[in-house]
């Protein structure tokens, strides 16, 4: 059984949207995932974009390889759209994002407008796990740090088996769980996983099994833990914080993804957890 249902992924989302825009590093770039510091990165911004620098470069090879005029790109779990609106004004494709989120909904289709991409672009609220018919065959899908969120893993690879078109991609860049022993561990792991309301948090090998199972094979990982920011002094001032007062049941459920978020700093040090960019083709 999943920790936790659809209704607390999305109340996590809908009540703590507006603090990761407000106090993340990419709030300015409407990015809610993490910086990667990858070769070729100089800026900041750089970093925040690394990980839609590396799908558009899949994508351009897609769309080359199949002479694909305007290809469709779905979002699984796209925030407040902001990856799809870059990678569409950068590419002529036509780019669906999939939230749980009312909240963001609402902010990803205002994103879309201001960027002049309401033509090309929209935003659905829905699970994609259980995606709603109105979301079309794609070239292209991607999910970055919202696989982990989904209560049924073999469920995603199902709905992705049928919106993913034989010979196009599907990208998943997210935390995977590595070989570890002893309590420390188990306990860190844990609480990262209640913190952030993680549901399938699996390990590399597991994550391609279940692709294979729904058709799909296995082209690449790259492992980007190498290039996270890790132990910035707001990481240590926010883990003192959760070291003084993360305890009190009443803060801890108001700060649940600081909680989470530390405690996934020490998993990424300690090498308890990686953060990883799979790349799948749809069998045929």
């Amino acid at each position: 059984m999943p920790q936790f249902d659809t209704a607390q992924v999305r109340n996590y989302y809908d009540r703590h949207t507006s603090e990761f825009l407000a106090l993340g590093q990419g709030a300015s770039l409407g990015a809610i995932h993490r910086a990667v510091w990858g070769p070729g990165t100089h800026t900041q911004q750089d970093a925040f974009r690394y990980v839609e620098d590396q799908i558009e470069e899949h994508l351009r090879a897609v769309a080359e390889r199949d002479a694909l005029v305007s290809p469709h790109v779905v979002d699984l779990g796209c925030g407040i759209g902001a990856s799809l609106c870059r990678l569409a004004e950068r590419l002529d494709i036509r780019g669906t994002g999939v939230t749980l989120s009312p909240v963001q909904a609402r902010l990803a289709e205002r994103q879309i407008a201001e960027s002049g991409l309401s033509d090309r672009v929209r935003c659905i609220e829905g699970d994609f796990c259980d995606l709603p018919s109105a979301c079309e065959i794609a070239d292209l899908v991607y999910a970055i740090e919202s696989f982990v969120h989904g209560p049924d893993p073999t469920r995603f690879f199902a709905h992705c088996g049928q919106i993913v078109r034989p010979d196009g991609l599907l990208i998943i860049c997210d935390d995977v769980r590595r070989p570890s022993a002893g309590h420390a561990a188990d306990r860190t792991v844990e609480r990262f996983c209640r913190g952030w309301h993680i549901n399938s948090l699996l390990h590399r090998s597991e994550l391609q099994q279940l692709a294979s199972a729904a058709g799909f094979e296995h082209l690449s990982t790259t492992d980007l833990t190498p290039y996270l920011e890790l132990s910035r002094p707001r990481d240590k001032a926010i883990a003192l914080l959760v070291a003084l007062v993360g305890w009190v049941p009443v803060i801890a459920d108001r700060l649940d993804y600081l909680v989470g978020g530390s405690a996934l700093q020490t998993c990424l040090s300690r090498r308890w957890v990686g953060y990883e960019l799979a790349v799948f083709r749809r069998l045929k």
